[in-house]
């Protein structure tokens, strides 16, 4: 049997560094190797392509030591033009060696420079077959106010914002202000494009909103305030489909949160107390049946592929959407997993059909 030859790149230039690192140990470690020879290519904080080993625990998810791309000095040469596939590293010494032609790209990468459509763009450009969604899907699920927009758009309930530019802020603070009062405290002012909860506050009176602001302006120069939404959060994973094929979502997972603001980065990686993540959810056919429905919808709205996770809040007059996410959290834990096996299908399963879609579909970008 002929392995695929898979490039798994991982780590990145934004805020989520640690978490993708973390992903990618949890893949290396569960991989068929049967089917794939995989290479693992880390991007350093700095942006520059690293060849790393091939050694998982080098990326355990760790409070107490996060997992990162240290720069050891290789440099990872992407084709030349879409005539050739083949990849080469830079040793630190100088020599130049060939990693062969590369099948397909695994880009486990969350946010910024990674999630948002440029990453994507760069394998377009010199026509590598990628895991996941194209160029536009993934800006547009990256940013959070035109996913929204365009939700809307498709006639997909969705929580009530306002967004809001940095340079807005510096010369006119009163917008936020104005929103705040608009859509009524609570609110969370969160960056627009940012995810794993980084740069999110939750606002209770207006004089913290100008920190919160502060904090999400961070992250990102555009910023979402929004309005809260009373209802239990609700998630759900989709799959896409091989050419012809549709997506298909998974059982759902709820996150109930007891004992925090609301579900953030140290509830969602660092095992921090306070929220407890339940799969499946208790929904019943009928709710589960709408939410699945909704979550294709939404993911066909945005032109997604291979997958995502579509994170709602189930209120009193029914679903709403929160974000969908086009490379969710994918650590063995997380709730994307998590909902896959819930519904039959392990995590090396969900590898090896992530991976075998994103190749079906790579003729695309031949």
């Amino acid at each position: 049997m002929t392995r695929l030859r898979v490039a798994v790149l991982f780590g990145g230039r934004s805020s989520e560094h640690s978490i993708s690192c973390a992903t990618a140990g949890g893949v290396l470690h569960a991989i068929d190797r049967d089917r794939f020879e995989v290479i693992p290519i880390g991007i350093t904080r700095d942006g520059a392509f690293t060849l790393e080993a091939d050694d998982p625990s080098r990326f355990a998810l760790d409070p107490a030591h996060m997992p990162e791309v240290v720069d050891n000095g290789t440099r990872v040469h992407w084709p030349e033009s879409s005539a050739s596939r083949e990849v080469t590293v830079t040793a630190a010494d100088g020599g130049v060696t060939s990693l062969g032609d590369i099948d397909i790209v695994f880009p486990i990468l969350h946010g910024p420079f990674g999630e948002d459509g440029t990453l994507q763009g760069l394998l377009e450009l010199v026509g590598l077959p990628y895991v996941g969604s194209g160029v536009l899907a993934s800006a547009l699920g990256m940013h959070k106010h035109f996913a929204k927009t365009v939700l809307q758009g498709a006639g997909i309930a969705v929580a009530p914002w306002r967004t809001l530019t940095a340079r807005q802020w510096a010369e006119s603070p009163d917008v936020a202000r104005e929103a705040f009062t608009a859509l009524g405290a609570p609110v969370f002012v969160k960056p627009a494009r940012a995810g794993s909860s980084v740069g999110v506050s939750k606002v209770t009176v207006e004089a913290d909103l100008a920190a919160a602001v502060e904090t999400a302006l961070a992250e990102d120069d555009v910023v979402l305030i929004e309005g809260m939404v009373v209802g239990r959060e609700v998630e759900i994973a989709v799959l896409g489909g091989r050419p012809g094929e549709p997506a298909r979502a998974s059982v759902a997972g709820e996150v109930v949160v007891t004992g925090r603001d609301f579900y953030d980065f140290e509830a969602k990686y660092l095992a921090a107390p306070g929220v407890d993540l339940i799969c499946p959810a208790d929904l019943g056919d009928e709710r589960l049946a709408v939410m699945a429905d909704l979550a294709i919808r939404a993911f066909e709205a945005i032109g997604a592929e291979g997958l995502a996770r579509v994170d709602f809040f189930l209120t009193d007059d029914g679903f709403v959407i929160n974000e969908l996410n086009t490379m969710p959290g994918f650590t063995p834990i997380s709730m994307f997993p998590t909902c896959w096996l819930n519904s039959g299908l392990s995590y090396p399963e969900l590898i090896t059909e992530l991976i075998e879609v994103g190749y079906a579909r790579g003729i695309r970008v031949g």
